[in-house]
């Protein structure tokens, strides 16, 4: 397959590699790229399975834009700005309408996040992606998940739980006596099939936040690692979780289980020490202190968070 295999790279991904900091992009045995002065290099990969991370059947400009919005979500946590990306694609057969559908997603992406593809791999096999994303953050600008501390309010960006009630009705697992408005309808999926990594968040984050992490196992479960990091504990408070108009409308119990156990939201948990002005779109939802764990006024019917490897 291995000339097939370089003509489908070329002829639907090879067009994508073109950044500021890349001197070599697709076409030679490896990416050559160039760090800004003074910097470091964040490097993270995500790896999206058919069946496990999204629907079978889901279009694939969707897939494209999950996989890519997931692995560039830990950039923006690390406070990192873009430098380029790789793309790893095992595909059942080498559709030429689905690789067409499926890099109209990436390039949306690569225009949206600055994020050039400047490599991957094609190879047969049941359907999953893998993206690897490379960032560059100032000399010891890092931002991590041990950093937070006593008094440190978190906070998170947007609202939380959209893209767990979007799932819930991809997969028709609402209750039947539930009638959802089509624009509510269309907004939840969306969040679901097209998070937002939200790298509008990384100077702020480095001028003012101790600690991040990007929010994809569900509120409690990704405060518990910031918290378990830090050597810290933290208290969240349900009734401050910033909710969406659309999840809004949803039965109480089921929309603050999506908000707190949900996952696949791509927001931010951030740790902020007092006396840092909050922006409108980063809400408090809890402090924390000290002593060890995580303890919420609220407990989820739904699982804390996702575990591939779980019961």
């Amino acid at each position: 397959m291995a000339g097939r295999e370089f003509e489908l790279i070329y002829r639907h991904l090879g067009l994508f590699g073109a950044g500021s900091q890349v001197s070599l992009g697709v076409g030679d045995d490896g990416a050559v790229l160039t760090l800004p002065p003074n910097s470091e290099l964040v490097v993270s990969s995500d790896s999206l399975v058919e069946g496990t991370h999204f629907p079978e059947l889901t279009l694939p400009e969707y897939v494209a834009t999950r996989a890519i919005a997931a692995a560039a979500s830990d950039l923006a946590a690390m406070a990192a700005d873009p430098l380029a990306m790789t793309l790893a694609l095992t595909l059942p057969e080498p559709d030429e309408l689905w690789l067409h559908s499926f890099s109209q997603g990436v390039e949306r992406c690569v225009e949206a996040l600055a994020l050039p593809l400047v490599g991957g791999d094609l190879t047969r096999g049941p359907l999953s992606v893998t993206v690897t994303v490379m960032g560059s953050v100032p000399t010891g600008c890092a931002m991590k998940r041990s950093g937070a501390e006593p008094g440190d309010r978190l906070c998170v960006t947007h609202t939380l739980g959209d893209a767990a009630a979007g799932l819930a009705l991809i997969m028709g697992q609402l209750p039947r006596d539930i009638e959802v408005p089509l624009e509510d309808e269309e907004f939840l999926e969306a969040r679901f099939y097209q998070p937002t990594a939200r790298m509008e968040w990384v100077p702020w984050l480095r001028e003012h936040a101790h600690a991040a992490i990007d929010i994809s196992d569900g509120l409690l479960a990704d405060t518990e690692h910031i918290a378990d990091a830090s050597g810290c504990a933290c208290t969240i408070d349900s009734t401050a979780l910033p909710l969406s108009p659309a999840l809004s409308r949803f039965d109480q119990a089921l929309k603050v289980d999506w908000a707190l156990a949900g996952g696949d939201d791509y927001e931010l948990a951030v740790a902020v020490p007092p006396g840092v002005v909050l922006p409108p779109e980063l809400r408090q939802v809890g402090e924390f202190h000290e002593g060890s764990g995580v303890q919420c006024d609220y407990r989820p019917n739904a699982r804390k968070g996702f575990d591939h490897f779980g019961a």
